[in-house]
């Protein structure tokens, strides 16, 4: 170990306890599945609970309509990490020529032709049915009674609202009814319901409360089966006829079929993992942008531990241009299809692209060559979002894109539409670990209120993760029907000596594993706490086409909190980054919890960017 967590101010102590531990991206949510555990539930009830009042409490960064992905590992086999695939597919009719001949050259970031089929909802019910021990009516208690009698509404989810209120008054009318009662905003701390999707939740509860079916499971099952083909499933095609607004300024009617809901189910998949530094990583597989954090750290590992520091100018520009490398084969490579994984992870693979980082910051897309694989090259588009909306007019394209990141021009601590429609903020995430050893990260997403239409019945829209698909056959992540998009949702795992350690995550769409990258740097190589490593100074790449429209990349950008100080970001500068400074507290969403197997040491912390993620634990 070279260097360590410098002496500074953490904004809150890093939690501990021997109980269980919860944290996550809103205080209401981490507070209700502290409270499962405290009633003897299990870290997946908890997880579950916290997650259903995050689609209530946090509508513009997720929703019932969206998708999820988690990481996992039980108490009875805490060397296995598993993942739960909560991402659904490309309807049947979602093909390259239908949008070609919609007049489309990119899947649009807003309305329902860029909806997956939702697959949140299922994969929850799938780990409470698979991995917990409550009842349902118990589990989702905590969301329908917000749902019905009200939450304090956020300050940022009202600024939210604010800036598509003029999309939702012209051309969303079901939205403004939901979101703008009387044609009014809310005002922060209002108490606001959505008492349509409470209603859904307690037709959900009446379906598994069916006193034919016996079982736990089988009562799960059935609350499962009527959102795939019951009344959620045909309030959603019969809402996804009807043409309407999209972001490329352009109606739209949706493709989703019933078939294609039926056809969705969640599942228990196996993880993608690599060893670093004497730490297992786990991820999701190539559907997922997971494993361009575990190239990442390959290339990493070949360097010395300097050259891992982030508060460094060495460090981070290391860092960087080895995220530039692994994001590369992420476009050229991943995707729902054959992914050459074995060979992209390998250690000769690595120390290839290790070769190319110079000390001078690249400006190339630079993927890698894998034999018997050509890589795609997508479009670099630097001035899309300008030069096609400026013919659209600015309202044209309000609510796409996932909320991610601040602007790349100024500093937003609130989350915000830009001139050009491209929304910025953030998304969703949970970890919680039990006093058994139980553990689990997951990121929740898409579905947000300004992603498409909100269906009158059901108090939910659809998401919009299609726009993550290429419009050109033969791209690895091409638009194909039954196909899943690549997410870029990706909690992390971390084991030790075969047993589970850290569980963590955070929003920011291309930015996630970027930022996750930092938090496990500093805590693993370089000796942080939890807290300390959440609090430090971030900072990532935008050298990359982005994953959500308009799809633009920046050669050789870098953004960068201006904690990072100036003489890093003026060595950074010399070396050729394009740097924008966001401000002081602008980057990183992290979240995470932690246990010593040895003792049963717990530990929770949380972002405190935005003053809206909190752990709780005892």
């Amino acid at each position: 170990m070279t260097y360590t967590a410098p002496n500074v101010f953490t904004t809150r102590p890093t939690l501990q306890g021997t109980f269980g531990m919860t944290a996550s991206t809103h205080w209401l949510a981490t507070a209700c599945a502290q409270a499962v555990l405290e009633r003897d539930g299990n870290a997946f009830d908890a997880a579950v609970a916290g997650a259903f009042v995050l689609h209530v409490v946090e509508p513009h960064l997720n929703g019932p309509g969206g998708d999820m992905t988690g990481v996992f590992v039980t108490a009875s086999e805490p060397d296995t990490p598993r993942v739960l695939m909560g991402q659904g597919p490309a309807p049947q009719a979602a093909t390259i020529d239908h949008y070609r001949s919609e007049g489309l050259d990119l899947v649009p970031g807003s309305g329902a032709l860029a909806a997956a089929v939702p697959g949140a909802i299922d994969a929850w019910l799938l780990l409470l049915r698979d991995y917990g021990t409550w009842e349902l009516p118990e589990v989702l208690a905590f969301a329908l009674g917000y749902a019905r009698e009200g939450h304090p509404i956020l300050g940022r989810v009202v600024a939210t609202i604010g800036s598509v209120a003029a999309l939702f008054t012209e051309h969303w009318p079901t939205s403004a009814a939901q979101w703008m009662p009387n044609g009014h905003l809310p005002h922060a701390g209002d108490l606001v319901t959505n008492k349509a999707w409470a209603s859904s939740l307690e037709r959900l509860l009446a379906a598994s409360a069916d006193s034919a079916v016996v079982t736990r499971e089988g009562r799960i099952d059935a609350a499962r089966w009527e959102w795939r083909e019951g009344f959620v499933a045909r309030a959603i095609v019969r809402f996804g006829r009807s043409a309407h607004r999209h972001s490329s300024g352009t109606d739209h009617a949706g493709v989703m079929t019933l078939v294609d809901l039926a056809g969705f189910e969640a599942s228990i998949e196996e993880a993608t993992s690599v060893e670093f530094r004497g730490h297992t990583i786990a991820k999701t597989g190539a559907w997922g942008q997971g494993p361009a954090l575990l190239q990442t750290l390959m290339i990493l590992d070949g360097f010395d531990d300097e050259r891992l520091d982030p508060s460094t100018a060495l460090g981070a520009h290391t860092i960087l241009e080895a995220q530039k490398l692994a994001i590369a084969d992420r476009e050229a490579y991943y995707g729902d299809a054959s992914v050459p994984l074995d060979y992209l992870l390998s250690a000769d693979y690595a120390a290839t692209r290790r070769a190319l980082i110079t000390d001078q910051a690249s400006q190339e897309f630079r993927p890698g060559i894998v034999p018997d694989h050509a890589p795609y090259y997508p479009v670099l588009r630097t001035e899309y979002s300008t030069a096609a909306l400026s013919e659209q007019g600015a309202g044209a394209s309000v609510g796409v894109g996932e909320p991610t990141v601040a602007a790349p021009t100024r500093a937003a601590a609130e989350p915000e539409v830009l001139s050009t429609g491209e929304m910025r903020g953030d998304t969703c995430h949970i970890d919680v670990v039990d006093r058994w050893g139980n553990m689990v990260a997951a990121t929740p997403s898409g579905g947000w209120l300004q992603s498409s239409p909100t269906i009158p019945e059901l108090g939910f829209c659809l998401g919009s993760r299609l726009q993550m698909t290429w419009l050109e056959p033969g791209a690895p992540s091409a638009l194909t029907g039954g196909k899943r998009p690549r997410t870029t949702l990706t909690p992390t795992l971390v084991l030790k000596d075969g047993q589970a350690v850290t569980a963590l995550g955070s929003p920011g769409g291309d930015q996630q594993d970027q930022w996750q990258l930092l938090y496990l740097l500093r805590t693993i190589v370089g000796g942080y706490t939890p807290q300390q490593a959440i609090d430090a100074p971030a900072f990532h790449s935008t050298a990359f086409p982005g994953s959500f429209w308009p799809r633009t990349w920046e050669p050789g950008g870098a953004v960068v909190e201006d904690r990072l100080g100036e003489a890093v970001i003026e060595q950074l500068e010399q070396r050729g980054h394009r740097v924008t400074r966001a401000g002081g507290w602008a980057l990183g969403r992290i979240s995470a919890v932690t246990r010593d197997p040895q003792t049963g040491l717990l530990q929770s912390a949380a972002n405190p960017r935005g003053a809206q993620g909190y752990a709780a634990g005892r």
